[in-house]
């Protein structure tokens, strides 16, 4: 079933988004933008935790969760122990969601029309799926370019 296979997925690359986060050797770092990188390591997580909780967790598991996605991208100095605990949190949720999921769900249109295209559940997923995918890699390279 594809609900295991995307459970299994976003739940490794969730993990990773949180060793990602351990790897940097000064908590300022994360948190850090300089020419060329408009987003911070910190600011990324954020945004990941929030369309994920608000796009799986809220939409499709019914979960109590109101976005605040101006504040992803605003919110700053975090200490990592919380970063890291909202980034767990975010990957029981979206895990145990895409667990409950049916067949049928995955063949219905995803309640929200968000690129004005209709998508099935499963494809918008892998759109998901893809985005964190994305952003852990910026995550990675600005480590990588500012943790020297």
């Amino acid at each position: 079933m594809i609900q295991e296979s995307l459970a299994s997925l976003f739940e490794r690359d969730l993990t990773k988004l949180a060793t990602e986060i351990n790897a940097y050797s000064n908590e300022k770092i994360i948190w850090q933008i300089q020419d060329g990188i408009l987003n911070s390591g910190g600011n990324l997580s954020l945004h990941l935790i929030g369309n994920l909780k608000h796009f799986i967790g809220k939409t499709l598991g019914k979960i109590d969760f109101e976005r605040e996605r101006e504040k992803e991208f605003t919110n700053t100095n975090i200490p990592v122990p919380v970063l890291i605990a909202e980034i767990n949190m975010t990957k029981e949720i979206v895990v145990a969601t895409l667990q409950k999921l049916t067949d049928q769900t995955l063949e219905t249109i995803y309640p929200i029309n968000v690129f004005n295209v209709e998508l099935t559940t499963t494809q918008f997923l892998i759109h998901l799926y893809g985005h964190l995918n994305y952003h852990l890699g910026q995550i990675n390279y600005h480590r990588r370019m500012l943790d020297v």
